[in-house]
């Protein structure tokens, strides 16, 4: 048995040495195929290098032949036209000519890279314009008309030697590059029977590496017998994969718990993520605080500064002092436009809307719109044949409008096209982003500007994003768009390209109510036309007013201001005190209260003074309004901060409009 088993041992070792070298032939006869493939690529490109320069000799050599046809032809289009003074004649002169220039300019590139001949073509182009200058005075008297003036020119060209000198040197061009050729051949024919030489190589190769597959395919058969062999074997060991269930079993098991530790691995991740996404948000209302703080910082300087430049300049000149004054008052508006802007963006600024007609909100607008935009850009508008109103805040669309228009513009800084158009539309459900379905007025803007990249489109109505250089844009005006677009119910979108243009489109629903009614429900601003407004109190001058205003400060200007305009005042710091001073004073012809109090906020107030006193007018004073907006229908709105122009005109509008002051206490009691 131990005979057998050596045999067998033997045997089997002597198929595998077998096969150990075979492998090794075949390797050897592989890698060295490879060389003599890269050894005949190599000596194929090179020979295609050789026949290159040889195409190129020729090339030259033919090329200097033209050049000297060429020179030939167009001097004697030249005699025929110094004699006929034909413009044909005269046509193919200089074509003959420009050809002769176009050729040396194909040699100058060719033998760029050999100096010698290099220098030649330097000499040949020297003499080819100083033979173009002799023969220019001929062409000219000849275009001129000069009769037989141009003869005579053209004999004294033809005694000069540069004609003799250019050809000489076209000559020495093609000895040259005829001597090369030579050479260039020989090396053609080294490399075509060296390709040949390694051709003949890779045949015999080629003939080993078949006795070699022969001999792996004799031992590729061996191997298969053996396999069949070791199949045996191992089916008659199966039983051995009994023992293997149980080793899978446990191993499942482990499977199982390293799956929950990754599902427990997930949950802490997510968890991690949103601490991650909270810190982000943390970071961003930071910049955004950091970024309004350093803006209100920057205009309570100029208002700081301008005060007490007014102070110190108090007793002096008075020009200087209003100048002062009108620079505080300047960093005051830009501050309350930039609160504005912000209360906007965050929806929290309330809407005064009425019922208008886009289309014609836009046509009164193009005069600005052409001042802000300027002449080099061309403003085309499209509006519906049968406008639809839609029941939206006129100030903060017609903002929007001119927001687009000053994009456009900074997007079109060489001139182009901005057209504006209205249509009416009517969307399905869902169609316009999450809209309902129903009748939509679409406000598209569309500029032929540089557009917008797309990495930047998905962020446009971010707040304080913007690609405009620093200094030249806040980043809230399409933000500021957006909010008020679905504050009206509406939706704001956006398409661009690089390089083709950008169009803005705003969906507001349409107005389908009563729209004289909508109007005077609505809560209307305080229209301010300047210091003229100022004048409309001097027809209630006497009035007396109550101002209602939790901040002292706040209910001093006021009153001050009021007084100065020659109304009588009375004060109280909170609702409930004014329902007491509406209990016990007489003669009050309007009620002024801020909107936001504790207690009792401005429209609360509102809420319990109207059924008492409903011929009473009431003007809401609001700065930040927030979920107290909905109460202001049917009085006055002035936003703080305000002028005392302004204040003038709104308290002229309220007591305008409601004409009936609130009776006397002797009269309500008869």
């Amino acid at each position: 048995m131990a005979e057998e088993a050596i045999d067998r041992a033997e045997d089997g070792a002597r198929p595998s040495r077998n096969a150990l070298w075979v492998s090794a032939g075949a390797l050897l006869a592989t890698l060295a195929l490879i060389a003599l493939i890269f050894m005949i690529a190599w000596s194929n490109r090179a020979r295609d290098d050789a026949l290159g320069w040889e195409r190129r000799t020729y090339d030259i050599m033919m090329r200097t032949r033209l050049i000297d046809t060429s020179i030939a032809r167009a001097e004697a289009a030249l005699g025929r036209y110094v004699l006929d003074e034909n413009q044909h004649t005269g046509t193919d002169y200089y074509n003959e000519w420009r050809n002769a220039d176009f050729q040396i300019n194909q040699i100058q590139r060719l033998l760029s890279r050999d100096p010698d001949q290099a220098r030649r073509v330097s000499d040949l182009r020297r003499l080819f314009e100083q033979r173009n200058r002799e023969l220019s005075p001929a062409a000219s008297a000849a275009e001129r008309r000069t009769g037989s003036g141009g003869i005579s020119l053209l004999y004294q060209a033809a005694s000069s030697q540069t004609l003799p000198r250019l050809r000489a040197t076209l000559d020495a061009i093609a000895s040259a590059e005829r001597s090369n050729l030579s050479d260039r051949m020989e090396q053609t024919q080294v490399f075509v029977e060296r390709a040949d030489k390694y051709t003949e190589w890779l045949g015999w190769l080629a003939i080993l590496i078949g006795l070699g597959a022969v001999g792996l395919a004799i031992l590729a058969w061996r191997a298969f017998l053996d396999s069949v062999r070791a199949r045996r074997e191992a089916d008659s060991e199966a039983w051995r994969a009994l023992g293997l269930e149980q080793a899978v079993e446990a191993r499942t098991s482990e499977l199982r718990e390293a799956n929950n530790r990754l599902q427990a691995e997930m949950i802490e991740r997510a968890a991690a993520e949103a601490q991650l996404r909270q810190v982000q948000k943390m970071e961003a209302v930071g910049q955004l605080t950091g970024g309004i703080a350093h803006d209100f910082n920057n205009m309570l300087a100029v208002v700081v500064g301008g005060l007490d430049l007014a102070r110190r300049k108090l007793h002096g000149p008075r020009r200087e002092v209003e100048f002062h004054l009108d620079n505080a008052m300047e960093g005051a508006t830009r501050a309350a436009a930039l609160t504005r802007r912000l209360l906007a963006f965050a929806r929290a600024e309330p809407l005064l809307p009425e019922s208008i007609s886009p289309s014609e909100l836009i046509e009164g607008m193009l005069d600005l719109l052409d001042r802000a935009i300027g002449e080099r850009i061309q403003v085309v508008t499209r509006f519906a044949e049968e406008p639809w109103t839609v029941f939206a805040d006129p100030t903060r669309l017609e903002n929007a409008i001119l927001n687009l228009a000053v994009n456009a513009r900074d997007a079109m800084p060489d001139g182009g096209r901005l057209t504006i158009a209205v249509d009416n539309i009517h969307a399905a459900d869902h169609e316009i982003d999450d809209l309902p379905a129903g009748d939509y007025v679409r406000i598209e803007v569309t500029d032929t500007g540089t557009g917008i990249s797309p990495e930047h489109l998905e962020r446009v109505f971010e707040p304080f994003f913007t690609t405009k250089p620093v200094g030249k844009g806040t980043g809230l005006g399409l933000s500021q768009m957006f909010g008020f677009a679905r504050q009206s119910g509406g939706h704001a979108a956006v398409q661009s390209e690089l390089g083709q243009g950008t169009s803005v489109t705003l969906f507001l629903p349409r107005d389908a109510s009563d729209a004289g009614a909508a109007a005077r429900a609505a809560p209307k601003p305080a229209r301010v036309e300047g210091d003229e407004q100022a004048v409309a109190a001097g027809a209630h001058r006497g009035a007396r007013i109550l101002v209602v205003e939790d901040d002292p400060r706040v209910a001093r200007s006021t009153i001050g201001a009021l007084e100065e305009l020659g109304y009588r005042t009375l004060s109280a710091s909170g609702g409930a005190e004014a329902l007491d001073l509406l209990g016990s004073e007489a003669d009050i012809s309007l009620l002024i209260t801020d909107v936001m109090m504790p207690e009792m906020t401005g429209t609360e107030l509102a809420a319990a003074v109207r059924p008492l006193y409903p011929a009473l007018p009431i003007l809401f004073v609001t700065g930040y309004v927030g979920e107290a907006g909905d109460g202001l229908t049917g009085g006055e709105v002035l936003r703080k901060p305000f002028s005392v122009a302004s204040l003038a005109a709104a308290v002229a509008n309220a007591l305008d409009v409601n004409g009936p002051r609130l009776p006397a206490r002797d009269a309500a009691a008869e």
